[in-house]
């Protein structure tokens, strides 16, 4: 370091430490440093901007192999089980029992507005054993179902049907005309003895799925029985004419159905018709009311109530009624 450099360095020094000390007193005005500040120069390098294109392209589409299918299927199949028995010496009483009951339902349906087509078939056979006994029905029916419609507004459409009605086995009393038990049965019906043909026109109102009402207008039903030997046990031949096999009458008719879960594994199906002959007085008016209250306990057991009432002076001149309580298997597909 030069003798000049040295001199200015300790000519400075004090003031150095003067103003060391005083810089907690020292106050820098803000604006002035803000008017001389210095802004960084723009980037000096070019840029080059190019102009944003929007142009239309075609991205291939390929159509979902997806078919709408306007058919409803469902199949019902129920099998239920009774079995009692006890010893000789059971002091309390009783007879040993066997008892076999089964159901199958098939409804299929086709709805493409306007158009309606429902099919459902209804099949019900039982059987019971008691000791010392012979075999003796519980149930049994045929039933057959068939309607199109075609909408005519949003709850209004107009209907034609054919239906049939029967049994499968041979149904005998066991009782006679006096109230006498009589252990081998007398024959009362059998298959198309009697049998129901109806046929019918007129309006249906649909106001929900679960519930529709029919209102046959023109309605003809057909009464056949092919077993000229029932008229003996029952005399009034099912409205039949004692050596004839067919009966026609014309009439008015209303059928009420309502299919619907009232809670959770609780299900009720109901049938109401009522049948009023235009050439008849309405005495002989027919109500038929068939229910079905079903609670589920999984998927494959399930507890049945089925009841049937039934007025038809054809057939006797008091109400006619049965009921049935069982626990089974009950398969519904899908």
């Amino acid at each position: 370091m030069s003798k000049i450099g040295l001199g200015l360095l300790l000519l400075l020094f004090p003031f150095s430490i003067a103003f060391a000390q005083n810089t907690d007193t020292l106050k820098v005005d803000t604006n002035l440093l803000n008017k001389y500040r210095l802004e960084p120069r723009q980037n000096a390098l070019p840029i080059r901007v190019r102009p944003l294109q929007i142009s239309q392209e075609q991205i291939p589409v390929q159509l979902l192999d997806y078919k709408v299918s306007y058919w409803r299927k469902t199949i019902v199949f129920g099998l239920n089980f009774n079995q009692s028995a006890f010893t000789s010496n059971w002091s309390a009483g009783g007879v040993s029992s066997l008892a076999l009951g089964t159901n199958f339902d098939f409804k299929t349906e086709y709805n493409k507005s306007p158009l309606d087509y429902t099919t459902e078939l209804n099949l019900q056979y039982g059987v019971a054993k008691n000791k010392g006994q012979t075999s003796r029905k519980t149930n049994d029916r045929i039933f057959l179902d068939n309607k199109i419609a075609t909408q005519l507004s949003k709850h209004w459409y107009l209907f034609g049907s054919v239906s049939f009605e029967s049994q499968f086995a041979p149904g005998y009393t066991y009782t006679d005309a006096a109230g006498n038990a009589v252990d081998n049965g007398l024959l009362i019906s059998n298959f198309m003895s009697p049998g129901y043909f109806t046929e019918s026109l007129g309006f249906e109102y649909k106001p929900v799925k679960y519930f529709d009402l029919r209102l046959g207008t023109g309605t003809a039903k057909q009464t056949f029985v092919v077993d000229t030997t029932i008229h003996r046990n029952q005399p009034d031949n099912y409205g039949v004419k004692i050596d004839h096999t067919f009966d026609n009458k014309l009439a008015f008719q209303l059928v009420a159905a309502i299919d619907k879960d009232l809670m959770p594994n609780f299900h009720i199906n109901a049938r109401y018709a009522l049948f009023i002959p235009y050439q008849q007085a309405l005495a002989y008016t027919t109500h038929r009311l068939d229910a079905t209250l079903t609670a589920k306990v999984n998927r494959l057991i399930n507890v049945t109530m089925n009841g049937t009432f039934l007025y038809d002076k054809n057939t006797s001149n008091r109400p006619q009624a049965t009921e049935g309580l069982a626990m089974g298997v009950t398969y519904t597909f899908p």
